[in-house]
């Protein structure tokens, strides 16, 4: 049996939560943009040198230019610069070969510069020691002026994004102060200003990265590291003037890195995945999240990645090299990108007040567990109009709030005549309630 202070004891929980306020609000949850990738097409479109590599990609004045490394192997000789020149991205011809009798030059960029020219930016290695940083530039995609050392060997500039009138870019160790990468910024590509001196210093040895804004300023930066104990990737971003930058680890080595934005805003990046088969792989950059997730293995293996990327006429256009069919060769990739975006209207908004109102808690568990009561929750009653006495429904104890226009659902303790458990059935009865 249940005693006398155990019914006060509900009574006066129900009592003090009735006089809680609950301030309403209203916000709708924003839904995953879902991307997914398909590769449409699929061609090597270079192999005649014996070791073709590190390339990048644009389209410029109406056409695809892709440049890479011409050498002998991966390394320790003296490559040249190989440009390849396309209409349709089918058909390829050769529109110049970049070459210096003192350096061995690498890691093609290029980059369109205010004035229209075609920038082409690249390692100047000396073989077995440091590594500088050279351009040249074209007019027609013809000829190119001779490569010009704009960065001492030492520090290696390994790419450029333009952006308005500037194009940044980062530069590492090579091996000078190799703990800390730097970011700078130039406009005529030949003199270049730092932003931020330590740009990411961790220590160890961060190395290959790209600048990528968005279409509101902000920059992003995916920047590899190859230190003894710190090998995964970085994103960092920043806001103009781009001197404070806050980072995430991407859990991820990856080797070449390169990332682009979708016309709806989706980053996507590329670059040597290390966990077996090493592979160079199309992926999902979640630059609010910092996390990275596959969305195509590109056909590849061996020495392999150095990826270009373009968007063009609907369909992502990624350059890369790879050994997997045994000569190291160039490819050409065309993909179609997926993206299943929500309802702008289910957008995430601002929190809208909805009005208050005063709520009743009734415990589950404390019904279920009465043997001799039942719970009651009736509609809502007005105090201009009052309920019947408490003679008129029986023995019960009423709790409600006199001083609302509009009270609450009272909470009723009603004495279960019943007994406990039933005589047909030698079972206790299920409490009742009615719900609104």
């Amino acid at each position: 049996m249940v005693g006398v202070k155990s019914f006060y004891r509900v009574a006066v929980i129900g009592f003090l939560l009735q006089g809680f306020v609950v301030a309403g609000t209203a916000q709708t949850t924003e839904l995953e943009t879902r991307v997914s990738a398909e590769l449409i097409s699929l061609a090597r479109i270079w192999d005649q040198a014996p070791h073709n590599a590190f390339t990048d990609l644009i389209h410029w004045e109406g056409k695809f230019y892709c440049a890479f490394r011409e050498g002998k192997g991966h390394a320790g000789d003296l490559g040249k610069l190989r440009v390849l020149a396309s209409v349709d991205g089918k058909n390829w011809n050769s529109a110049g070969l970049i070459e210096d009798a003192k350096f061995d030059l690498r890691d093609a960029a290029l980059t369109e510069m205010p004035d229209g020219r075609l920038m082409v930016l690249g390692g100047a290695q000396i073989p077995g020691k440091s590594t500088g940083t050279f351009v040249c530039f074209s007019e027609d995609g013809v000829k190119f002026s001779d490569p010009e050392i704009v960065i001492e060997p030492g520090r290696w500039l390994w790419r450029t994004t333009r952006y308005g009138e500037d194009s940044f870019g980062v530069a590492y160790g090579a091996p000078d102060r190799a703990n800390a990468s730097s970011l700078l910024k130039t406009r005529d590509g030949r003199t270049y200003e730092t932003v931020v001196d330590d740009l990411l210093n961790d220590g160890e040895w961060p190395t290959e990265a790209r600048i990528r804004f968005d279409g509101e300023g902000t920059a992003y930066c995916l920047h590899r590291r190859d230190g003894k104990t710190k090998t995964t990737a970085m994103l960092g971003v920043a806001k103009p003037p781009y001197q404070e930058w806050q980072w995430q680890d991407l859990g991820q080595r990856l080797g070449g890195p390169n990332f682009i934005a979708t016309p709806n805003g989706q980053w996507l990046a590329v670059g040597r995945l290390y966990d077996a088969p090493v592979r160079t792989e199309l992926l999902h950059l979640d630059v609010e999240q910092g996390s990275m997730r596959s969305l195509l293995k590109l056909p590849s293996g061996g020495d392999t990645s150095y990826p270009g990327m373009v968007w063009h006429d609907g369909f992502l256009w990624i350059s890369y090299y790879a050994s997997h069919e045994g000569k190291t060769s160039i490819y050409l990739a065309k993909v179609k990108i997926s993206e299943n975006a929500p309802d702008k209207n289910l957008k995430k908004k601002l929190p809208v007040r909805i009005g208050t109102r005063r709520e009743l808690f009734v415990d589950d568990y404390l019904i279920e567990n009465k043997q001799d009561v039942r719970f009651e929750l009736h509609h809502p009653q007005s105090t201009k109009h009052p309920a019947p006495s408490p003679a008129a429904s029986g023995s019960l104890d009423r709790l409600t709030n006199p001083k609302a226009d509009t009270s609450p659902s009272p909470l009723l303790i009603r004495r279960n005549p019943r007994p406990a458990s039933s005589p047909q059935t030698g079972t206790k009865p299920r409490p009742h309630r009615h719900r609104r």
